[in-house]
């Protein structure tokens, strides 16, 4: 069992209010370490799963353009249950802004999925 996922941010507060508004996640309270400047929220999904949203002074820039794929971490992939409520998430996220790259659609290995970018470019699948 995969326990969290963690993402290096440039913006803490930004970042987690993010997920926090479109994927209903529950963050726990900010933790500190003032020798190191490091600080991080968990963030709970109702199915269990943590992402820990994490940022310290030092920590450098990959020089990256968001549309675009790398070797290393591809995405994070994020089920909502039905392929309404992906619809529905899709709306909102159009409606507010968000960069979204691609429509809902059927994929060949059997997902309904739309693709978009956290505030900080990091990729999101979004699929049922």
């Amino acid at each position: 069992m995969i326990e969290h996922l963690a993402i290096w941010s440039k913006d803490l507060e930004q970042l987690t209010a993010f997920y926090v508004r479109y994927f209903n996640c529950q963050a726990c309270g900010r933790y500190c370490n003032p020798r190191n400047g490091f600080a991080s929220y968990f963030l709970s999904f109702a199915s269990g799963a943590r992402l820990e949203l994490m940022q310290m002074p030092g920590i450098a820039n990959l020089a990256k353009q968001p549309t675009k794929q790398y070797f290393g971490f591809a995405h994070m992939a994020i089920a909502l249950g039905s392929a309404a409520a992906v619809d529905a998430l899709y709306q909102r996220l159009l409606a507010d802004g968000v960069e979204v790259l691609d429509q809902p659609h059927h994929t060949g290995d059997g997902y309904y999925e739309f693709t978009l970018l956290d505030p900080e470019a990091n990729r999101i699948e979004i699929t049922i």
